[in-house]
């Protein structure tokens, strides 16, 4: 098997809005399907992005961390969206408990908030998305770990050269 060749990609986003901006622009890349890991400290915005990804794949509701309930699904005319935050999770052994290979499917695009906390039990990103502080925004740095990553991460930055 080829290996694929990491390349880091950024986007600056100085407010909420443009946050959630991105996230919709992230659902069109990924083409509402695959693996999404959002890293960054706590307040970076992992929530606000994964907002973006889901209203624009048209829910209409309220779009809430689930930091409790370690994942919110959200089923859609394109596949279902689950929304995971990992924040608190204590042990990895959990998600077996909570039956996590059920969700990565054909059909779903699974975007991981705090996935090393997960590690060993989840799959591999497709895309692993970076949130960190810049001047009054913050930087989206993001990389593609698989194929279907890579055509992700270069329709995305396609997109946004677009703006």
């Amino acid at each position: 098997m080829q290996q694929l060749t990491k390349i880091q990609q950024r986007h600056f986003a100085k407010d909420e809005a443009a946050m959630e901006y991105f996230g919709a622009q992230l659902l069109l890349a990924m083409q509402h399907q695959g693996v999404v890991y959002l890293v960054g400290d706590l307040g970076m915005g992992k929530t606000t992005l994964c907002r973006g990804v889901i209203r624009a794949a048209g829910h209409q509701g309220n779009v809430k961390s689930p930091t409790y309930t370690l994942v919110e699904p959200y089923e859609q005319e394109g596949g279902t969206i689950y929304h995971f935050d990992l924040y608190r999770l204590m042990d990895p052994e959990e998600l077996e408990y909570m039956g996590i290979r059920d969700y990565f499917g054909d059909t779903s695009l699974c975007l991981v908030e705090w996935p090393d906390k997960g590690e060993g039990l989840l799959p591999e990103a497709d895309l692993l998305v970076t949130l960190e502080v810049q001047a009054q925004g913050r930087a989206i740095i993001w990389e593609a770990h698989t194929q279907k990553g890579r055509v992700a991460a270069d329709n995305l930055n396609k997109q946004l050269l677009l703006q």
